[in-house]
């Protein structure tokens, strides 16, 4: 036998006993710079929006099933079993929710966090730990891991949100815990919207949580987000991210999701931000307006409700085209990768990127 044929048979019998050589496979498992299977993509909120109604039609939230939620899956990452794990970043979930009027969706909890960004509809509200929370348009909730929770529709039009959870963390860690509530929904123990008037003002908290760390703020409300930004536009833009506010822990400063980072942005009429990019995901929804970003070269146009992502170190920037303020929410795994002190950011040098290609969906064409 050769030298090379005494190799591959060494390798298979390697293989044989689940062994394995570095030598071979360093320079795929230690990269130079992150190199994640997920990759850009985005989702045209017509279609979701159609999908999401449908299932209205043939599916309700019971036991077993849970919640009506169509997921985003990343396309670099379907092989994954069952459905992709749910995965748009190698890190996070996310879906649009649909409640109808009437509906009640059955109390459960789990380890994996979830936050929530409503979409459209009002007159339902979810329960977190005994309090009911109202919930409207533009409004940002978080319900941190372990904590009973359920929604219910009291209004007479559909409700629909987008959720976000750290379902692909949790389940690539093996630690996963589900558990239904002995009753369908939980029983109400606090005042309604006890959080949100806990904290009405920014920067004061009650004395009673100062060692609360953990989830003392249950839902932030539009109109406070929407004031914060008024309030910095009277400066000048972040080059970067226009004016933008991350919704953090009154307690803590940290991430308000915990393990899932968040924030609302505002990019003013004409505005182009310069590309950057860093070691975390993200994945953003359109709250308003219209314009394009791009990542890694390729042009991105978006309008109000679609939904794109940003792998993993992936060189990107924002462009607002139209005559008004667009807003971009977004949620990302910042906290982790800090946690685990992974982080890293880099300017792009240029200050904007070429652009190579424009992303249509299933097929793009080349500029």
């Amino acid at each position: 036998m050769t030298t090379e044929e005494r190799l591959q048979e060494y390798y298979g019998r390697l293989q044989s006993r689940h062994l394995g050589p570095l030598w071979d496979s360093l320079q795929s498992i230690m990269t130079k710079e992150p190199k994640p299977r997920a990759i850009p993509y985005l989702w045209k909120w017509k279609d979701v929006h159609d999908f999401v109604m449908e299932s209205g039609q043939l599916v309700t939230p019971e036991r077993g099933g849970e919640r009506r939620v169509v997921f985003f899956r990343n396309p670099g990452l379907e092989d994954l079993e069952p459905w992709g794990w749910g995965s748009l970043t190698h890190t996070l979930y996310a879906g649009v929710q649909l409640l109808l009027p009437g509906e009640k969706a059955p109390s459960h909890r789990h380890n994996q966090n979830a936050i929530r960004f409503i979409l459209e509809g009002s007159g339902a509200y979810t329960a977190v730990e005994g309090e009911r929370v109202y919930m409207e348009e533009g409004d940002f909730l978080i319900t941190p891991a372990g904590l009973w929770h359920d929604h219910v529709h009291e209004g007479d039009q559909p409700m629909l949100w987008l959720d976000c959870l750290d379902i692909p963390l949790v389940y690539e860690l093996g630690v996963t815990f589900f558990e239904g509530h002995p009753e369908f929904n939980q029983p109400l123990t606090r005042p309604d919207n006890f959080s949100v008037d806990r904290y009405s003002v920014a920067g004061l908290r009650p004395i009673q949580d100062r060692a609360n760390r953990y989830a003392p703020q249950a839902v932030f409300k539009w109109k406070q987000t929407k004031q914060a930004l008024d309030g910095l536009s009277n400066q000048a833009p972040d080059p970067v991210d226009g004016y933008a506010v991350e919704y953090v822990n009154p307690v803590t400063g940290e991430a308000a999701g915990h393990t899932i980072g968040a924030m609302m942005q505002k990019l003013p009429s004409n505005f182009h931000g310069q590309a950057h990019r860093h070691v975390h995901s993200a994945i953003y929804h359109v709250f308003r307006g219209e314009g394009y970003s791009v990542i890694d070269g390729v042009r991105f146009d978006w309008q109000k409700g679609d939904t794109f992502v940003v792998p993993n170190w992936a060189w990107h920037e924002h462009v607002n085209t139209g005559a008004s303020d667009a807003y971009l929410f977004s949620t990302n795994d910042l906290p982790v990768m800090e946690a685990l002190h992974l982080e890293r950011s880099e300017q792009y040098g240029e200050g904007y990127q070429t652009i190579s290609e424009r992303f249509a969906g299933a097929e793009s064409s080349v500029l």
